[in-house]
């Protein structure tokens, strides 16, 4: 469920218009829902409330620090892969002890960082990586808490560039040589095995691989417990799908059952890490139909967001769906139709946001929206073609709050130089002159008209 709907044929978000935040902020934009954060967030944690748990939102999903405040709030942690996430997350004012650290690759500074925060553990990912915590460990007189990542090798059936928990995948250590290598860790002077952690992958819409997975997981602790290793976490990752199409994903209640008839009467901790579960749905982009192109084949709609803005549907050719802000008196799925391509500016063939799509007849100057942008939206964005990254705003009942303003032509730019002796040539109107007042700024809270 989100709080996106039409009211007299203009879409809100909850009870601001969007077109007013379009017409305040600009465009591309993305639009978060504080109302459908919250509600997901509570939907998911209640089938475990029967047992000590943590939710730990996995931030790369969506990662501005009000986001993962909103989370902080409702006593959530975060699922960190790098330093930077770690830095965000401090930012917004989450606990440290409720942190955990991912990834394949983190540098010793980047465990630096998380053991001087006092994070509440290290998910390692290889035996290398287990001696490097070590030693940072020790040089900073203290002992990390650490899972394992196992790898299961179990099909989540899900995209092949978001499947984890395969043999074929870079990710966690293989299934058979767990509990050698805790055993390992157990003698280790800077290292705390406190935990397993186990994640198969993202968008699954089945509980059948998440039940294998818990399987194993319970065989593993079970046999670590016997080998007199404490493990008190039972991290069982994230990637529960929602859906954008035509996906009809486990309902929460049903996988957090799966989940506890699996593992409630090991007297564990459970660490969940969703990602787009909590975010997918509340939020979308809004953009302008900026020219439409008959080709000799099909029909282009060109807007102002692009691939860069929103590169899910060229990388994982990704389905979101597309809504007009402003529907005419009556317009409806009944109405007069068109099939086109809605592409953006990048030079690229790649560039789009969806193709053949079938929509409701649109000109320029229109406003749509592209749903399901919660995750894996702007946190993937970019500034290819030198384009500035959009602006992002948090709606919260009838107001909403600038969370990001939109980048400028000098936050392109910000940290290069010419080389020393460099002459650039001097145009009679200096680059301030030509882009001065271009790039608007915009108040950090707006109101809807009359609010």
């Amino acid at each position: 469920m989100h709080y996106f709907e039409y009211k007299n044929d203009q879409l809100y978000c909850e009870s601001v218009p969007l077109r007013h935040i379009a017409e305040q902020v600009g465009t591309p934009v993305f639009v978060y829902s504080r109302s459908t954060l919250e509600r997901h967030f509570k939907v998911f944690e209640e089938p475990f409330a029967s047992v000590d748990h943590l939710i730990c939102f996995s931030m790369k999903a969506c990662s501005n620090i009000a986001i993962l405040h909103v989370f902080s709030e409702l006593g959530g942690g975060v699922d960190i892969v790098s330093g930077g996430e770690l830095f965000r997350a401090l930012k917004a004012g989450v606990d440290p002890s409720r942190v955990v650290y991912s990834g394949v690759g983190k540098t010793a500074s980047e465990m630096d960082e998380a053991l001087a925060a006092g994070i509440l553990m290290f998910n390692v990912e290889s035996e290398e990586e287990l001696d490097l915590l070590d030693k940072r460990a020790q040089l900073l007189g203290t002992t990390a808490r650490m899972a394992f990542r196992v790898n299961p090798d179990v099909d989540p059936r899900t995209h092949p560039y978001i499947s984890t928990g395969m043999r074929r995948n870079k990710f966690g250590i293989q299934f058979d040589r767990a509990t050698d290598l805790y055993l390992r860790a157990k003698e280790m002077v800077g290292i705390d095995p406190v935990g397993v952690d186990c994640h198969i992958g993202s968008q699954l819409t089945e509980l059948s691989p998440f039940m294998d997975a818990v399987a194993k997981l319970r065989g593993l602790v079970e046999d670590l417990r016997k080998h007199d290793i404490d493990i008190r976490y039972l991290d069982i990752g994230g990637g529960l799908g929602i859906p954008y199409d035509e996906e009809d994903p486990p309902l929460p209640a049903d996988y957090g059952a799966a989940i506890l008839d699996g593992v409630s009467d090991l007297n564990l901790k459970l660490i969940l890490e969703p990602g787009r579960l909590l975010t997918g749905n509340a939020g979308v982009m809004i953009t302008k139909v900026l020219y439409l192109k008959q080709g000799p084949e099909k029909l282009f709609v060109i807007v102002d967001a692009a691939m860069n803005d929103l590169i899910r549907p060229s990388l994982y050719q990704a389905y979101h769906s597309v809504w007009k802000v402003q529907r005419k008196a009556g317009e409806s799925d009944a109405g007069d139709r068109i099939v086109a391509d809605i592409v953006g500016p990048i030079c690229e063939s790649g560039d789009f946001l969806a193709q053949a799509r079938e929509l409701e007849q649109v000109q320029s100057g229109d406003l749509l929206v592209l749903m399901s942008a919660g995750a894996y939206g702007f946190s993937m964005s970019s500034n290819y073609n030198s384009r500035p990254r959009a602006a992002e705003v948090l709606v919260d009942n009838e107001r909403f709050y600038v969370i990001r303003q939109r980048e400028t032509y000098d936050d392109l730019i910000r940290g290069e130089r010419l080389p020393e002796g460099a002459r650039p040539h001097r145009n009679r109107k200096g680059v301030h002159d030509v882009f001065r007042g271009l790039y608007r700024g915009s108040d950090s809270v707006q109101k809807r008209p009359g609010g």
